[in-house]
């Protein structure tokens, strides 16, 4: 199969985009397919998994490239001749390449991760958030199919009249994350930094900017026996610093790898704070490493934290709930342990090879529809 990948994410820059478009090249290379993927211009690598990478002009916005329509791209997909069309969280410039490829008969399949309209809501934004929400309607009406995370995203995008919806979760690197991790030299040395009095470390992974709502974990403040652990950085650094102003934590910075890998293993209790994940890898990751997870009700983390098994699930709108439920796992050695093990089970089938062998399958789908819809038209 030749596949087209335009993503509005690629390296250098690292998030849940360009880390899961990271993934499906991997696979699609694994597996003898041809690719090549168009990106926003920002320093990424001509190749990538043997694939050759094409940039094309951005501009910056909130430290990110926003790549902008250009001729170029219809060119590139037509020279090209994909047998489908991979739009990663689909912007200005997937919308550009799903209205090119279905101009060249291409069948598209667009990947919602990115709640925008949550950012405009989160926001008060109240034009700007129905503003946003036609043109999510509007970028994947082209697309033959839309693949979402979670439920939650399910709910919003048909209550946003978008069709063709099929649910695609994410997969979990099941080696690099394991409860094993907890045993190695540099993990015990790391723990006895952040937790010098071998209290419980309650550990967050993630940017450090305004729809995270890091700062949710000044409700901790006071809690005896804990140490918050926070990877990551971002615009709201500072103020998230000074909101959680005389709460023991020690700020690690952003880790990738095996340091990533270790700073999970250090950690007794994962926090994840935001309400605008479309699905939640850290969660993954945490569960993956055997830690419970405590995550607020809304969003992806819905489907992937089963409340009182595996972690807690706390009121989005009571920060107290957040607070209860940590202190809940920082007295009781034994319950963390029981969820630690129920969350490692819970990601046991949700490899990046299973994750993206079905994603093959749904290309599949989308280029048969594809072909029905022109078959009708003759």
């Amino acid at each position: 199969m030749r596949v087209a990948v335009v993503s509005e994410s690629f390296l250098p820059t690292v998030n849940g985009v360009t880390n899961s478009v990271k993934k499906v090249l991997d696979h699609l290379a694994a597996n003898g397919h041809q690719a090549m993927v168009i990106v926003p211009s920002a320093g990424a690598p001509r190749q990538y998994a043997g694939f050759d990478v094409h940039e094309v002009p951005s501009l910056a916005y909130r430290q990110f490239p926003m790549g902008l329509p250009n001729p170029f791209v219809q060119k590139l997909i037509a020279d090209f001749r994909p047998d489908v069309l991979h739009a990663a969280s689909p912007f200005l410039l997937g919308a550009q390449a799903i209205t090119a490829a279905g101009r060249l008969g291409v069948p598209s399949v667009a990947i919602f991760q990115t709640d925008v309209a949550g950012y405009a809501r989160r926001n008060r934004l109240g034009a700007a958030t129905r503003f946003a929400w036609r043109m999510v309607r509007w970028i994947h009406s082209g697309a033959e199919l839309t693949l979402v995370p979670s439920s939650a995203s399910m709910a919003d995008l048909e209550a946003a009249g978008v069709e063709r919806l099929a649910r695609w979760g994410r997969g979990v690197d099941l080696t690099s994350y394991h409860p094993r991790n907890r045993l190695d030299p540099d993990v015990q040395r790391l723990r006895k930094r952040l937790a010098p009095g071998s209290e419980v470390i309650v550990g967050y992974v993630g940017r450090i900017a305004p729809e995270k709502q890091v700062e949710r974990l000044a409700a901790l403040r006071g809690l005896p026996g804990m140490r918050l652990a926070i990877v990551g950085d971002g615009p709201s650094l500072a103020s998230t610093k000074r909101a959680l102003a005389g709460i023991p934590t020690t700020w690690l910075g952003k880790l990738t790898g095996a340091e990533l890998a270790a700073a999970y293993a250090s950690f007794d209790v994962f926090v994840h704070t935001g309400t605008e994940e479309t699905f939640g890898q850290t969660v993954q990751e945490a569960h993956a490493t055997g830690i419970p997870v405590i995550a607020p009700h809304a969003g992806g983390p819905i489907d992937l934290v089963d409340h009182g098994v595996n972690g807690y699930l706390f009121n989005p709108d009571d920060d107290s709930t957040l607070r209860a439920y940590v202190e809940s796992l920082v007295i009781d050695e034994p319950l963390r342990s029981r969820m630690g093990e129920a969350g490692r089970r819970a990601v046991l089938g949700r490899s990046w090879d299973s994750v993206c062998a079905e994603l093959i399958t749904h290309y599949e789908s989308a280029i048969a529809s594809r072909a029905l819809t022109a078959a009708a038209r003759l």
